[in-house]
């Protein structure tokens, strides 16, 4: 499955993941164990202001279907059933969140050589259907995304977007928001291992003329430390700086500044996250 051109969802997440991804602003505690049997068990702990939160997950993987259970303080409870091959070369995936029946949605992936296709429904009164493709190859491929509303017969969501690989870098583009906007991003890895990127990103929207550009990077200090910086034309400024503790356990800390207003109180995130 991985020698195609990739999922539409993964146009643009290099750069996405490298300019978000643990870029923390409350704090947060998490623990996970595995048991024999092969279920692994994840407690999260987050306070956000004054609020606290938790949550409980349960994955436990038999042959080729993995099933997620999560169950959080306000008494939520989100089940994923995920299942490998029920046909050649697809996925299967169903999920659903209690109390909450209307949020259930069956999602297919098919996966080929030169094309992958998706089709997810949500199973609700008024259902929407998202279908997207993206066909070429592992280093160039091109794609679309659409939603469906049943309920007045209408497209009310299609996206486009192109993407070029190579082992050391990675270029997309992409057109949404039924037109309205586009984002370009740049990622070049600096080394054969990719602990260390630069990567630049900016978009616009027509209806505005709003432009933001970020650029952003990650540097790797040893082999069980990283830093991650970004910073856009809009002034915002954010570092962090990951720690692996123990193996496979991760410290991060993170800040982030408005430099056009250092008078204001700086955001600053703690994650801690034992794994096993």
């Amino acid at each position: 499955m991985s020698k195609g051109p990739g999922l539409f969802s993964d146009i643009g997440k290099k750069a996405t993941d490298l300019l978000t991804r643990d870029y923390v602003s409350d704090q947060k505690f998490s623990v996970s164990t595995a048991s024999d049997t092969g279920v692994v068990l994840t407690s999260t702990a987050v306070k956000k202001g004054g609020l606290s939160t938790g949550d409980v997950a349960a994955l436990y993987k038999y042959k080729n279907t993995l099933i997620n259970v999560k169950f959080d303080t306000e008494s939520n409870i989100a089940t994923t059933l995920t299942i490998m091959d029920i046909v050649p070369s697809t996925k299967t995936i169903a999920s659903i969140k209690f109390p909450d029946y209307n949020s259930g949605k069956l999602e297919v992936q098919y996966f080929h050589h030169h094309a992958n296709l998706t089709t997810a429904v949500a199973l609700s009164q008024t259902p929407s259907v998202d279908l997207s493709a993206t066909i070429g190859t592992p280093t160039f491929a091109l794609g679309a995304e659409a939603v469906y509303q049943t309920s007045s017969g209408k497209f009310t969501k299609y996206t486009a977007g192109i993407t070029i690989t190579k082992p050391d870098a990675c270029a997309s583009i992409i057109l949404g928001e039924k037109g309205d906007s586009i984002k370009a991003s740049y990622v070049h890895h600096l080394d054969s291992s990719k602990r260390s990127a630069a990567v630049g990103e900016i978009s616009r929207r027509f209806s505005t003329n709003e432009n933001t550009f970020t650029v952003g990077g990650l540097y790797a200090v040893d082999s069980l430390t990283s830093v991650k910086a970004k910073l856009n034309n809009h002034g915002k400024l954010g570092v962090l700086l990951q720690h692996e503790v123990i193996p496979k356990s991760l410290l991060s800390l993170a800040s982030e500044f408005d430099t056009k207003a250092l008078d204001k109180t700086p955001k600053f995130g703690l994650a801690l996250a034992l794994k096993p």
